[in-house]
């Protein structure tokens, strides 16, 4: 899938059924349901899942949090706002 695919997919009511779990959870995100995007990853292991966990509580404003997701996902906490994190993301798990 492209960006330009993931995009348009958002006007539907669901995400499409391919996608990742990282990727609904952004897709979700991206619908402008956050909690239903935390829902999704919240408890899912691996180092993916954590790193989509802790953009969720970054774009929450809860920065403590934030960073012990960051620090399971094993990277940094970016030095770049939330916007350029989403694209980030998105590239990444769309690649």
């Amino acid at each position: 899938m492209t960006r330009s695919e993931f995009d348009a997919s958002l006007s539907a009511a669901e995400p499409p059924a391919d996608l990742s779990l990282p990727l609904q959870s952004m897709w979700w995100l991206g619908k402008n349901n956050w909690d239903h995007a935390h829902d999704l990853i919240d408890s899912a292991p691996g180092s993916e899942n954590a790193w989509v966990h802790a953009h969720l509580h970054r774009i929450e404003g809860d920065e403590s949090n934030a960073n012990y997701w960051y620090r399971r996902a094993g990277r940094e906490t970016p030095d770049y706002g939330l916007s350029k994190e989403r694209d980030v993301l998105l590239a990444f798990f769309l690649d």
